[in-house]
């Protein structure tokens, strides 16, 4: 489906599902469904989070120059809900949330051209 990460030992990632809705997905190959595996821990050794996570995702499967549409001073941009198994990634502390094997990540753009 789309691009992963080096082949690690399963105990070594997570294995996570990552969507893209509301115009995001042309920044990521016109793919709205991204089956991913991920480090479980970053390279300083800390549990992978959502920040690593956006930071994984523009490294790695952003193929569209245009990082500014999705991110903004480090963080997702306002006007991108971010859901984590379906809930506003504000009741899951945001960035900072450590991401667990089998979560399902939605990013919904919110702006509307017109």
């Amino acid at each position: 489906m789309s691009d992963q990460a080096p082949k690690m030992k399963d105990e070594d990632t997570l294995s996570i599902t990552v969507e893209f809705t509301g115009g995001l997905e042309m920044l990521f190959s016109n793919e709205r469904k991204h089956s991913l595996s991920i480090p479980i821990r970053n390279e300083d050794g800390t549990r992978t989070n959502m920040a690593a996570l956006v930071d994984y995702l523009c490294q790695n499967l952003m193929k569209d120059p245009r990082k500014d549409l999705f991110i903004l001073d480090g963080t997702v941009r306002p006007g991108i809900l971010v859901l984590i198994n379906d809930a506003d990634w504000e009741l899951e502390g945001e960035d900072k949330y450590e991401i667990e094997s089998g979560d399902n990540i939605l990013f919904v753009s919110t702006l509307h051209g017109g």
